[in-house]
């Protein structure tokens, strides 16, 4: 029977996401590089009790909608349906208003373990390796270090860190064939390349699903084998996030302007 690893709709992408799952989520600082459909229909779907791990914690979709993104939502759609009891996360908080990562933080409502980004993409990449743990110097000395094993080496301390397993990735790749192998544009590669694998199963939102042999074997950066879902996103939606067209709260406009400003008057670096 011809491999198939394409699926039909985003719902059926995520059906067997279960309550108290282990869920992965690709992306990095922009939506451009989230599985921003997938996540709309994991929300859907409603599981409660998650665990995500994740580079960010999310923004949420006016951020992106200002920006003018097509596909507006991230990882922010999960915590504020109330969907995760933990998230395992390097960067929580938002560079502009406050997420609601950041709210249920304050209130109690999420535990969080917060891992240094190189740290957390190391994680990953060994329960994909099948590397069982591994000792780095990053955290040392900090509250990072709370409660790990210890092994001066080279003179430094290092400690003692776990592969991070999941039961499922969701992850965002541009380009991908019938048999799951991926292809990645620009900076969206990020975290989602190394997520692949990681999880028992990887379920993979693309930009376009081509046919075998039209993608060029040195361009592949993730073999299928490391994929079992794919799904494509539609050319022809409008714009969207799971609340559908509404206005952008002005908070975010004036947060977004003020950034930008900001971000245009920083001193320029010498040279």
């Amino acid at each position: 029977m011809p491999i198939n690893k394409i699926v039909g709709s985003f719902d059926e992408a995520v059906a067997d996401i279960f309550d108290g799952a282990t869920v992965m989520v690709g992306g990095f600082a922009t939506a451009a590089s989230c599985p921003s459909l997938l996540l709309e229909a994991l929300a859907r779907k409603g599981v409660k009790n998650l665990t995500t791990i994740s580079n960010i914690g999310g923004f949420g979709p006016d951020i992106w909608a200002i920006q003018g993104y097509k596909f507006t939502e991230d990882i922010d759609i999960l915590m504020r349906s109330g969907l995760v009891k933990k998230a395992v996360v390097s960067a929580p908080s938002s560079i502009m208003l406050e997420n609601s990562l950041e709210r249920q933080i304050r209130a109690g409502e999420v535990e969080v373990e917060k891992v240094p980004l190189g740290t957390l993409t190391e994680r990953i990449r060994s329960a994909k390796a099948g590397v069982g743990a591994f000792y780095v110097p990053v955290g040392a000395g900090t509250m990072v270090q709370e409660g790990k094993e210890t092994r001066i080496i080279d003179g430094r301390v290092h400690l003692l860190e776990y592969a991070i397993k999941a039961d499922f990735a969701l992850i965002k790749a541009h380009k991908a064939d019938r048999w799951g192998n991926l292809v990645y544009r620009k900076a969206t590669r990020t975290v989602n390349e190394t997520m692949a694998g990681a999880a028992k199963v990887t379920i993979a939102e693309v930009d376009e699903i081509v046919e075998l042999g039209e993608l060029d074997p040195e361009t592949i950066v993730t073999p299928g084998v490391y994929v079992d879902r794919v799904i494509n996103r539609p050319r022809n939606a409008a714009k969207s996030n799971a609340q559908g067209e509404k206005e952008i709260d002005s908070r975010f406009t004036e947060s977004h302007q003020k950034f930008m400003e900001t971000w245009k008057g920083r001193p320029k670096k010498a040279g």
